[in-house]
């Protein structure tokens, strides 16, 4: 069988579904997966979903999908805004990266609007919800090794 999309999520996103919901919407992490399975499954795909409050934990599961992975999927959350370290992993394992936001990072405060994981990312789909997940992974089969 092919290598799966890792689907990646960062920092407090653990927390959606309570986490400011009229930003993040009502959907927890667990109903983001399941669309994200169900949308995979529909391409002929399969994917690895994780989430980390831990930058050095995301890191090693991208460099974990460098041999295990088609393509990467990243919603870093406050890592993206801040994190070289996860964008220097992401230039380094060679593989189609899609970056992925629930809401759109370009309309909200001003230190939301640049990304690193953008400087390595082929694409980004931001401001649908957990339909940006979806999106996302339908993209990183598109583009997928």
């Amino acid at each position: 069988m092919s290598k799966p999309i890792y689907v990646l999520s960062g920092p407090n996103l653990n927390l959606l579904g309570t986490r400011e919901p009229e930003i993040y919407g009502h959907q927890t992490l667990d109903d983001v997966r399941r669309l994200c399975e169900a949308r995979a499954k529909s391409l002929g795909r399969e994917i690895v979903f994780r989430q980390s409050n831990h930058e050095g934990e995301l890191i090693d599961w991208i460099q974990e999908a460098r041999e295990k992975a088609c393509a990467l999927v990243i919603n870093p959350a406050g890592y993206g805004h801040t994190s070289v370290a996860i964008l220097d992993a992401l230039k380094a394992v060679g593989l189609p990266v899609v970056e992925c936001h629930l809401s759109n990072p370009a309309a909200r405060e001003t230190f939301r609007r640049k990304t690193y994981v953008s400087l390595a990312a082929t694409g980004v789909v931001s401001g649908f919800g957990a339909a940006s997940y979806e999106l996302a992974v339908e993209a990183a089969a598109g583009l997928a090794r």
